[in-house]
């Protein structure tokens, strides 16, 4: 497994070998072992979730304030730009963010420690995502930032993909600015 750092101290990208020919590809899309090897954290993740969205759909910018998730997430079809931001009050990246393209042909992972809000929207027509978290979902603890904020100035490649204007739920809608949104210490 290759491990690739972000701008953001933590946050790295992953990209596990694929063994490819005629008839398709085999990857190993997780070993406790390998990963704790190759990035030095050996993380105990307790629950998998899969979203299905179409094309234009936003999730984000979310975060459990107690309970905090660590993450590690990846596309089985179709492709994201998946987005994660340091909500921890004390780092020197505080409201920083870093991007990274995810897709079921590039097989790269994004690794997110507890402390960062996440969010993705959909370039493809379709996207199923996956991901690992470090903590059970706690809806009373669940919390929001805006997702264009410009505060935080995330660069999401709407445009580019044809989107308009993103798909967001009444939740995302609602959520507040960084200055307003209940930060980690």
């Amino acid at each position: 497994m290759k491990v690739i750092p972000t701008a953001l101290e933590g946050v790295l990208i992953l990209e596990p070998r694929v063994f490819g020919d005629a008839r398709g590809f085999f990857s190993e899309s997780y070993n406790r072992h390998t990963f704790a090897q190759a990035t030095g954290l050996d993380i105990d993740f307790v629950q998998d979730n899969h979203s299905r969205s179409r094309k234009g759909v936003l999730r984000g910018l979310h975060y459990q304030i107690r309970q905090p998730q660590g993450k590690l997430v990846r596309v089985v079809r179709g492709a994201v730009f998946d987005v994660a931001v340091d909500m921890r009050k004390s780092s020197p990246a505080f409201g920083q963010w870093v991007g990274v393209e995810l897709s079921e042909d590039n097989h790269r992972q994004l690794w997110l420690p507890p402390g960062f809000a996440h969010g993705f929207v959909v370039l493809s027509d379709t996207a199923d995502f996956l991901y690992k978290t470090t903590d059970y979902y706690a809806p009373e603890h669940e919390r929001g930032v805006a997702w264009n904020d410009p505060a935080i100035g995330v660069d999401w490649p709407l445009a580019a993909h044809g989107i308009a204007e993103p798909l967001l739920s009444e939740k995302d809608r609602a959520a507040p600015a960084l200055a307003q949104a209940e930060t980690f210490a």
